[in-house]
């Protein structure tokens, strides 16, 4: 399936309010090293358990974690794809602005 310009800036606008948060950011860091439950991600944040949740179901839902359930505990895993979804976006945004800043093209005001 084939995204639009505008489904791809909406799903990237969704996966930056994600990770806009310092706590999120810490847990894909760790995330980025091991899979980890949410009872590690306590002992490693410092926060709470029903904080962390919180945070990982909007992780879940920007599409950057993974989940494995393990017995009674449930597993997260950073997407790597996701994260490099991202990335290049941004690499083409910064892309396009190089090239456009050479030629030094301005749109006329009205």
């Amino acid at each position: 399936m084939v995204m639009s310009v505008d489904s791809d800036v909406n799903g990237a606008v969704d996966v930056l309010k994600a990770v806009a948060d310092p706590l999120r950011m810490q847990i894909l860091t760790l995330l980025a090293r091991e899979a980890l439950c949410t009872s590690h991600l306590v002992e490693e944040t410092g926060a709470k358990q029903t904080n962390l949740s919180n945070h990982l179901k909007i992780l879940r839902e920007a599409g950057l974690v993974d989940t494995e359930p393990c017995g009674r505990f449930t597993y997260y895993k950073l997407r790597p794809e996701a994260v490099d979804s991202l990335a290049s976006l941004l690499g083409d945004l910064a892309a396009t602005a190089r090239a456009t800043a050479c030629a030094d093209t301005k749109r006329a005001c009205p």
